[in-house]
């Protein structure tokens, strides 16, 4: 049974699941908070970006908060899981939490705009292991048979990050300012640092390999370039030019260096024995697209109910309340019938089936299509997103060794996170290319023009337009999100059949079949308790 301390032992995992301790309930809070504060961030940030360019200025480099941000995340996410790995989950964790306040406390202090996105960097420092240490610390805490019970739980914190995060951000910056927006995340981050702290019991650990520091040098490096250039491909350089094509040469080349460091690397920071195991690989592919196709829709979706359907973008978090509410039910019934089975393989084929057919039903999508219809549509995406989006976690999980725990996490928190770097640029080329030609045809030269800049134009620009280029608009905006849609369709083919090809390997926690049939599953270690 669970005692007081941490039992860092490899016990033999009973046929029968046991009820978590109320010590475990404890953490999986304060991990939620975490998360929370993770994923909330962007979106109360974004809301608030108008009124902090308003005060400090300098909007040549407004998109540089955000980037920064996003770098920082990126390039992190792996050391951190890495760092988990070898001195401890415990302590990684806590300093990833205390990084992210200093960083959100500075933020909400900045002078200028140079401030601000530094301050912004650190603050992404640390959420690069916000998320990666929720994830390996549920990992090494609760069996993955029992686990699958508690993506609901994660799926919800989500949807409410999503659904929240506008109002919230709004709220905020209109009542307290917008250093609020910053502010906010020092009570809920000190509450879940308390409660780790205090709570949480993992085994030390020392190795007495080092880091392997250029492996980190040249993935940071590699990840930078590459987000770099989805984030100005298109929009603050042409896809041709000079800047961009260096950028995709230096990204290539330091990936390759990095793969090839690291079959030489004592101590690698993605090991790359993990991809020899099917799951884990397939998992990878599976999370990337996911990425791709989710954060394409979550940007895209508000920006044609608002601009064609003539919804509020005051609560533009609500319009994704069909998709979001879709995606927490699966995502529940996913993580019920997985604990209470142990088989989890139907998920990655339903929700990759489910996923293509939403994706190409919203390409149908024009501007005679009512809210329900498109409600209906966005349900079935986010159905299938349900089914993948913590699937794709407890199976990658449950393909490595409870040593690799942490950079298997990160492994697949950075595919989704590239994943969605990818979807954002590639769609959005796609649909600002369709709105300007639409938009040339429809309205001449002069429609063009206005959309040259971006083909998202807010609420007060499009009430200004004379009603003729208002409708051409709105074709355009229709045509625009066909485009992007049918290409996510397309992209998210490989999903099912990657699906198609896991192997159900029985998840540890449950009873345990013969070992011809556990060949890609890890050893049978768990924490026992917290």
């Amino acid at each position: 049974m669970a005692d007081t301390k941490a039992a860092p032992v490899g016990h033999e995992i009973s046929d029968q699941p046991e009820k978590q301790p109320k010590s475990v309930r404890v953490v999986l809070l304060a991990l939620m908070i975490a998360m929370m504060l993770a994923m909330l961030d962007n979106m109360i940030v974004g809301t608030a970006m108008p009124t902090i360019v308003g005060e400090l200025g300098g909007l040549e480099h407004l998109s540089w908060v955000v980037t920064g941000y996003t770098l920082a995340t990126a390039a992190s996410t792996p050391i951190w899981g890495k760092v988990g790995d070898m001195y401890g989950r415990k302590g990684a964790f806590l300093s990833s939490i205390v990084l992210f306040l200093i960083g959100s406390a500075l933020s909400g202090m900045a002078q200028d705009m140079g401030q601000l996105i530094g301050f912004r960097a650190v603050q992404g420092l640390g959420a690069g292991g916000l998320m990666v240490g929720v994830m390996a610390i549920i990992g090494d805490l609760i069996p993955p048979r029992e686990r699958g019970k508690y993506t609901g739980m994660m799926a919800g914190v989500m949807a409410l990050a999503m659904i929240g995060g506008p109002l919230v951000g709004g709220t905020i910056t209109d009542n307290w300012g917008w250093r609020w927006s910053f502010y906010i995340n020092l009570p809920l981050g000190v509450v879940a640092l308390a409660l780790v702290s205090a709570v949480l019991h993992l085994p030390k650990k020392r190795a007495k390999a080092r880091i392997d520091y250029l492996g980190v040098a040249l993935l940071t490096v590699g990840i930078t370039s590459i987000v770099l250039v989805t984030t100005w491909g298109g929009t603050e350089y042409a896809w041709t030019s000079a800047r961009i094509m260096e950028l995709i040469g230096i990204g290539v080349a330091t990936l390759i260096g990095f793969v090839l460091w690291q079959t030489r690397a004592a101590e690698p920071v993605v090991p790359l024995h993990m991809f020899l195991s099917r799951n884990f690989t397939l998992m990878s592919v599976i999370g990337f697209i996911t990425g791709f196709v989710m954060f394409g829709a979550t940007l895209y979706l508000p920006l044609y109910q608002q601009s064609v359907q003539g919804a509020s973008a005051t609560n533009s978090g609500l319009l994704l309340l069909p998709m979001l509410g879709a995606m927490l039910v699966t995502s529940m019934v996913a993580g019920r019938v997985t604990t209470n089975t142990g088989r989890y393989k139907v998920f990655p084929i339903v929700g990759g089936a489910l996923m293509i057919v939403g994706l190409y039903l919203l390409s149908l999508m024009d501007t005679e299509t009512t809210r329900l219809t498109s409600g209906i549509y966005m349900a079935v995406l986010g159905a299938g997103m349900g089914c993948l989006m913590q699937i794709t976690m407890l199976v990658a999980q449950n393909s490595v060794q409870m040593k690799d725990m942490g950079v298997a996490s990160s492994s697949s928190t950075l595919f989704r996170t590239l994943g969605s770097s990818f979807g954002v640029a590639i769609m959005g080329a796609l649909f600002n290319h369709k709105v300007q030609h639409v938009m040339a045809e429809r309205a001449g030269a002069a429609g063009k023009h206005m959309t040259e800049k971006s083909a998202a134009l807010d609420a007060k620009s499009l009430a200004k337009l004379p009603p003729m280029v208002r409708e051409a608009y709105q074709h355009a905006v229709s045509a625009g999100t066909h485009s992007a849609f049918l290409l996510g369709a397309a992209i998210a083919v490989p999903v099912l059949i990657a699906a198609l090809f896991v192997k159900e390997v029985p998840l540890k926690g449950g009873p345990q079949k013969s070992s011809t049939d556990t060949e890609d599953a890890a050893p049978a270690q768990v924490i026992e308790a917290v």
